[in-house]
């Protein structure tokens, strides 16, 4: 079933480092462009990571420092990508929880301005997940009968995503052919930030989302115990975490 968009879409993926959001860094971004009428562009990109990339994750995605050496960096990309994903709504295989939060982290320690808020996300893992809990593999052989050669392949995961999404609205009557509609099914919660560590809870509060002060609201936490705020600081959460953690403070500060 062909999509029905209000805004162009782009399906991407990425291969890093690693898992962690605000330590690792994009080795491979690739992404498949849908525009209005339906003509797709797609681009795949090696970036160099400015770090080794673990043998065990060489492992998994193929790519090794020697293949990246001579890469771009992110931040030299970082410009052209923002102006490529203008406008765009997004939509990826696990990207609510991972893909999204990471290249908002490379945005930003780049230096790029980008309102990555302001787009809508489709996450066909969670969709499938919701329907039928398998593996991208598995979700490719069920949904579209073939099998998914180059697995772990950015630019394979990206074209299987979008076929994967195609044939879930095709076969699930129930799914509304909306990319607004879509991306409220495949989200977890409402996050605040991309991580998910802070999420509005039903009546629309900022509350954490992790440890002791878990469904607490933020300013709440942060006028009772002040040192929360320079320990989340100062510790390994991403940078958009610390973002937004900083405009609940300052808002509260101006109210």
């Amino acid at each position: 079933m062909r999509l029905n968009l209000k805004n162009p879409i782009i399906f991407f993926d990425l291969e890093t480092t690693g898992i962690n959001i605000a330590s690792d860094r994009i080795v491979e971004i690739s992404y498949l462009k849908v525009d209005l009428n339906g003509n797709e562009t797609s681009r795949t990109l090696r970036i160099n990571p400015g770090m080794p990339i673990p043998e065990k994750v060489t492992a998994i995605h193929g790519i090794s420092d020697e293949d990246v050496k001579n890469a771009p960096k992110f931040n030299e990309v970082a410009k052209s990508l923002a102006r490529e994903i203008e406008g765009c709504d997004l939509a990826g295989y696990n990207s609510v929880k991972f893909d999204i939060p990471l290249l908002a982290e490379e945005f930003l320690r780049s230096g790029v301005d980008i309102d990555l808020k302001r787009r809508k996300f489709v996450d066909v893992q969670v969709i499938f997940m919701k329907m039928e809990p398998r593996t991208l593999a598995a979700a490719y052989k069920f949904f579209v009968n073939k099998e998914l050669d180059n697995a772990h392949s950015a630019e394979a995961d990206t074209k299987a995503t979008y076929e994967v999404l195609q044939a879930q609205l095709d076969r699930y009557p129930n799914l509304e052919n909306d990319i607004g509609k879509l991306a409220e099914f495949s989200a977890h919660n409402r996050n605040v930030d991309f991580a998910g560590r802070i999420i509005y809870n039903e009546d629309d509060v900022e509350v954490f989302n992790f440890g002791k002060y878990k469904g607490v609201a933020v300013t709440e936490v942060l006028e009772k115990d002040s040192g929360y705020y320079g320990w989340m600081m100062n510790g390994d959460f991403p940078l958009y975490t610390k973002k937004v953690l900083t405009n609940i403070k300052l808002g509260s500060i101006k109210k």
